[in-house]
């Protein structure tokens, strides 16, 4: 048949939006690496270590049973539920009822899409850190918000600026969305800081939503926002089992807020999905009571190794960075000398076969930072070294 060109259109949301970026830069990855040029990739956070046996063990039992196999609620079961309360009291010290207060989600990226459509009108504005996590802005605008970008700076410590907030335009926002310990600089937050969020929810009536997928990583106090009186009455937190729990492929993720927003992300949740694998969720419920031992091995001291690592890279880069920061990545400023910051990370791609993350991907405020990804094993780590050292000669 003759080859034609039909007329037809994709939806006009979709101009506002372009692929994702890590969607776009690991094809090219990837055909670098077809092409047999081994590229060690320190791209993306993807916990490259497993579960814990206990964990993998439920899910082999589980599956082989004959009648796991249907449709979930799409509240998550019982025994699930209650393991991220647990999580929750164990890491936190914060009480939530399991039937009411938590709403598991297939991932917290689908998360963001639901929570967005429960409470933000297209037209409606919506608080965005500059920098980061893109989907925030992506999302946002797929479903017809504005996007209200307000400045995280590193002189600040990465903290919102209250006094520029409040002398915003704040008509029309109703949801300002937070990230800490933070994505993409690894700054940590504050009883204080999140006392503030809570503070200023309750003056503007506006949701706060925090992402909080990276508090145990590289950190021995972690914090919840949930932990500041009265802070579910105004605000939602997200958790992930993708990072501390090493199940990024998984897709576990999970919701904590007052009884009236979980029902309201539920009206929407539920008309979009489906309840998880059942066997999932149980192995899921076994990961939240993983030991201290467990813990400490793969969310601090197999980090901490290969953050040192990471520390040589950026030295040898010349870029400065905070050592303090937490999470699994680490965040580093570009030498002045450099016009952009892709003039070096397109060059250590393609001359010394190291894929690092420029940081404009994640706002304005980016531009002159580059990410390295904790994610891969200290030999490779150590690879990506000496390939840089061996540029720089």
């Amino acid at each position: 048949m003759e080859n034609k060109a039909y007329k037809i259109q994709p939806a006009s949301r979709l101009e506002s939006v372009q692929e994702y970026y890590f969607s776009r830069k690991l094809k090219e990855v990837a055909q670098m690496n077809a092409e047999g040029q081994n590229v060690i990739s320190l791209g993306i956070g993807s916990p490259d270590m497993p579960p814990s046996p206990e964990t993998i063990d439920i899910l082999c039992k589980e599956t082989q049973k004959p009648n796991t196999h249907g449709y979930q609620p799409y509240v998550g079961i019982p025994e699930m539920r209650e393991g991220m309360a647990y999580f929750y009291k164990r890491w936190y010290g914060v009480e939530l009822d399991p039937k009411t207060e938590i709403q598991p989600l297939i991932g917290s990226k689908e998360g963001i899409l639901h929570v967005t459509l429960a409470f933000v009108n297209p037209g409606e504005k919506v608080l965005v850190p500059n920098p980061g996590y893109p989907t925030y802005t992506s999302l946002s605008k797929l479903l017809g918000a504005e996007i209200i970008n307000y400045d995280l700076l590193e002189e600040n410590y990465w903290q919102p600026d209250f006094e520029a907030l409040e002398k915003m335009d704040l008509t029309g926002v109703k949801l300002m969305w937070t990230n800490y310990p933070n994505m993409p600089t690894g700054a940590s937050a504050t009883l204080e800081l999140y006392q503030k969020l809570v503070d200023f929810a309750k003056k503007h009536n506006i949701v706060v939503v925090n992402d909080n997928p990276y508090s145990l990583i590289l950190n021995e106090h972690p914090i919840s926002l949930l932990q500041v009186p009265g802070a579910k009455d105004c605000c939602i937190e997200f958790n992930s089992m993708s990072k501390s729990q090493n199940m990024a492929g998984w897709r576990v993720g999970w919701i904590s807020t007052n009884a009236q927003f979980i029902q309201w992300i539920l009206k929407v949740k539920s008309n979009v999905d489906s309840g998880q694998f059942r066997p999932l969720q149980l192995a899921a419920a076994q990961a939240f009571h993983n030991t201290d031992e467990w813990h400490r091995t793969y969310n601090i001291e197999l980090y901490a190794k290969r953050r040192h690592i990471a520390e040589e890279i950026m030295h040898t880069l010349g870029c400065t960075f905070d050592p303090t920061q937490v999470g699994m990545f680490l965040w580093g400023r570009i030498p002045d000398s450099l016009e952009d910051v892709e003039e070096l990370t397109e060059k250590i791609l393609h001359e010394a076969k190291v894929f690092i993350t420029p940081g404009f991907i994640f706002g304005s405020n980016g531009k002159r930072y580059v990410r390295i990804s904790l994610c891969a094993k200290e030999e490779q780590l150590r690879e990506a070294l000496n390939r840089i050292k061996q540029l720089e000669k």
